[in-house]
């Protein structure tokens, strides 16, 4: 009989928990039990007095002015000044409130605050709560609201446990550094990082405007990691398949297919990848190449091993710089260096360490060699210390002019002539218009000397200040004669301008390939073993 008794006993201690969790229960002494009939059910009206209303299942705990108890369906609708307390962690407070004991489900309506512990606090009108997942959802606008944020959207829903916040359609984010607006947001209240799943704008406190795919944004350590990413202010614009930034570091790194566009220059950097510092000096590398749009509707491109852009306030202090294996193409001139300098402020492009330019026919090469844009193209280009400007004619004859400094003035594009300013020398062969045979070759030294140019080709010589030279006809020529000092024909370096647009075979393009002599088809990938 005791083994009996202990047993009951026992399942009573285990059944009366559960019992207990599936009912809601009126406390005892708050508020003021009327009975009666309510669509045709038996109902308790409930109306507060010195206290409120206040109903317990398990750990949650609901306040109210009045309601009505439905105790055969375990059911309640509360009226006024509604508060649902659910443990120590979740406060939530509405107008008016419908809630299911049996499925744990609440509707609250009007005025609706959810708030988890300091974290985050949710206001909308609209408001279901699932005490089973521990999930708050809205479908017709909310605000959700913790000590750094402020989402707004017209669907979301909230999960307590997680602490993931969910918005959908009209997702707005306001922050002090930051307007973010999408079509659907995930956010987490606790460790404050915002979860871009949708194409998201950003505006910066500068104005600055960002559209990502897809992303991740820290707030607390202002750090952004996303997905096919386009940034833009007043002056630039970058893309880049992703971009991170970090906002208190001032530092940004762009990645895959990156575009850097400066709409002040009309120019473009196209790399595969870019680090930002401070906003105003980015480093671009990896198949890196610049375009150029010139007023004639051509395109000068620039390709180095790095590029450097330094952008300033003062237009003087602007720079793009470009160092190691310069090389340059446009369809009328080519050219190469070690490094290069343009200063947006006087529009020059300076060439240094052994730089060459070719146009049309004609190679120039000097210790240094600047150039001179005006109006989107190429105006003068200035040779200075050992200038050289070597063409070839149709009988394969070298036409040379040798100097201390040049001027090469540019007209539409074209080279239209050149001026040497000191220690002028030149070779000119001489070929008969009619016949196209060689009549002899004139060998001239002059200080100063200005040849003039018609299709790229010379068309006319003017010698300065007693000019001393000879002419040797075609018998007499000797090939050491031939030649000024420091001759150098560099034909074979002259960039094509697949040697300058760098761009990455696409995976299609490596897949077809031909495959190393000493390597088969079978010997490529490992044969995967047939599973046991």
């Amino acid at each position: 009989m005791r083994a009996s008794l202990l047993i009951f006993g026992l399942l009573l201690i285990v059944i009366a928990p559960a019992m207990a969790q599936k009912t809601v229960e009126l406390q005892k002494g708050a508020g003021r039990l009327i009975g009666g009939i309510k669509n045709g059910e038996r109902v308790e009206r409930v109306i507060k007095g010195e206290q409120q209303v206040k109903f317990v299942q398990n750990t949650t705990t609901i306040f109210c002015d009045s309601a009505w108890f439905y105790r055969s369906k375990n059911a309640v609708e509360a009226f006024g000044n509604v508060r649902i307390l659910e443990g120590d962690s979740i406060t939530i407070t509405a107008r008016h409130l419908q809630y299911d004991g049996n499925t744990k489900k609440a509707k609250l309506r009007d005025n609706v605050i959810f708030t988890k512990l300091a974290q985050a606090k949710l206001y909308t009108d609209f408001l279901d709560y699932d005490r089973m997942i521990n999930e708050a959802r809205y479908y017709n606008g909310g605000k959700l609201v913790d000590s750094i944020n402020t989402l707004v959207s017209r669907k979301g829903y909230y999960d307590a446990t997680s602490n993931f916040a969910s918005f959908k359609r009209d997702v707005k984010v306001t922050n002090p550094d930051y307007v973010m607006k999408s079509d659907s947001m995930r956010y987490n209240s606790k460790t404050k990082v915002i979860y871009f799943v949708a194409e998201t704008e950003v505006i910066d406190k500068d104005t600055n405007t960002y559209n990502y795919q897809s992303g991740i944004y820290n707030t607390i350590s202002r750090t952004f990691d996303s997905n096919n990413g386009i940034g833009r202010n007043r002056n630039y614009s970058v893309k880049a398949k992703k971009i991170s930034v970090d906002d208190i570091k001032k530092i940004s790194r762009a990645r895959g297919d990156v575009v850097m566009t400066s709409l002040e220059e009309n120019m473009t950097i196209y790399s595969q990848a870019a680090d930002t510092y401070n906003n105003n000096f980015a480093k671009i590398y990896d198949h890196a190449y610049v375009a150029k749009v010139t007023d004639e509707g051509d395109t000068l491109f620039m390709t180095a091993d790095t590029l450097v852009s330094i952008d300033d306030v003062d237009p003087a202090k602007k720079r793009l710089l470009a160092y190691h294996n310069v090389k340059i193409f446009k369809r009328d001139l080519q050219g190469k260096a070690d490094s290069l300098e343009y200063r947006s402020a006087d529009s020059i492009l300076y060439f240094y360490k052994n730089p060459v330019l070719w146009t049309d026919g004609n190679q120039m090469t000097a210790d240094s060699i600047s150039m001179l844009i005006q109006h989107n193209t190429i105006s003068k280009i200035f040779m200075d210390i050992n200038s050289f400007v070597i063409s070839q004619d149709t009988s394969k004859n070298y036409n040379q002019i040798k100097g201390r400094k040049m001027i090469a003035d540019f007209k539409a594009g074209k080279l239209a002539k050149v001026f040497v300013n000191g220690n002028g020398e030149s070779i000119y062969f001489a070929i008969d218009e009619k016949t196209g045979t060689l009549t002899g070759m004139n060998n001239v030294t002059c200080s100063n000397i200005t040849i003039r140019f018609k299709e790229g080709k010379v068309n006319s010589i003017s010698f300065i200040k007693q000019p001393d030279g000879n002419f040797i006809p075609p018998h007499e020529l000797e090939e050491e004669n031939t030649r000024l000092q420091d001759f150098k024909w560099r034909a074979d370096e002259r960039p094509l301008k697949k040697d300058v647009v760098r761009e990455i075979a696409k995976p299609e393009e490596e897949a077809s390939k031909p495959l190393p002599k000493n390597i088969t088809p079978e010997k490529k990938l490992p044969r995967k073993r047939p599973a046991p």
